[in-house]
């Protein structure tokens, strides 16, 4: 009896190792069958491009456009994946439209506001890149302070110009530093050095809640803004002073 179980058993395994590897070899002809060869679509036009990447069961996308100097306007200049590669049916085709030869001269953007930049640029038919922004004192606020490619760039890859501009809150700032305990004239001269200017002062008694009752008359007890805030330069600062 033991015997036959035995036999049964190793039977019963080899069944089972045969329906596995049946399994598997069923599998990869599966899989097999669901890859095919990237074509080449360099030079087509994009629409002639769709019909062979659909025809293979695959997806295009246009994702960017470049200037090219030895690939016509309106052709594919590159792919990826690159031709002959295997993937899967339903992968996507990144590719890239030609320009044509560069004839747009790149426009001087600098001290432009955001919208008549995007004017200048789509004039010259080229499109606005990355933007960004930047404290940078002194300048005009939202005006271009930066522009990539430079102004009349030649030979450039892309149409996008990137820009960057000042912020709108433009103004240097810095940490309000204390003035309490010191003199009215100290403080007036610091003030002037440091490009503020001097607002109100008021003569107050010691006990009015300045809390800070010693110093001698002309003292400064309080300050507006207080220590450590920051404000913008010029400013007005104005202090309560002992009488």
């Amino acid at each position: 009896m033991l015997r036959k179980l035995v036999k049964y058993f190793f039977f019963g395994m080899v069944l089972l190792l045969v329906f596995l590897s049946s399994a598997l070899l069923a599998m990869r002809f599966a899989i097999q069958g669901r890859e095919v060869h990237v074509p080449r679509l360099t030079g087509l036009t994009p629409a002639e491009a769709e019909r062979v990447a659909n025809s293979d069961g695959l997806v295009l996308s246009v994702e960017s456009r470049f200037y090219s100097a030895s690939v016509p306007a309106g052709r594919i200049v590159s792919q990826a994946p690159a031709p002959d590669a295997t993937v899967r049916r339903g992968w996507k085709i990144r590719v890239a439209e030609s320009l044509g030869p560069q004839h747009a001269a790149v426009p001087n953007l600098i001290g432009q506001s955001q919208l008549a930049a995007g004017i200048n640029v789509s004039r010259r038919g080229l499109e606005i890149g990355t933007v960004g922004s930047i404290h940078l004192p002194g300048a005009t606020p939202e005006t271009v302070v930066a522009q990539s490619p430079r102004p009349e760039a030649g030979e450039v890859i892309s149409p996008k110009v990137g820009l960057i501009f000042s912020a709108a809150d433009n103004s240097q700032r810095c940490v309000m530093p204390s003035f309490v305990g010191k003199s009215l004239a100290e403080a007036t001269t610091s003030l002037q050095k440091a490009g503020f200017t001097l607002g109100k002062v008021h003569s107050v008694s010691s006990s009015s809640g300045s809390g800070n009752s010693t110093g001698a008359p002309g003292a400064i007890l309080r300050q507006y803004p207080q220590a450590g805030q920051r404000v913008t330069a010029g400013a007005t600062i104005s202090f309560d002073v002992r009488k």
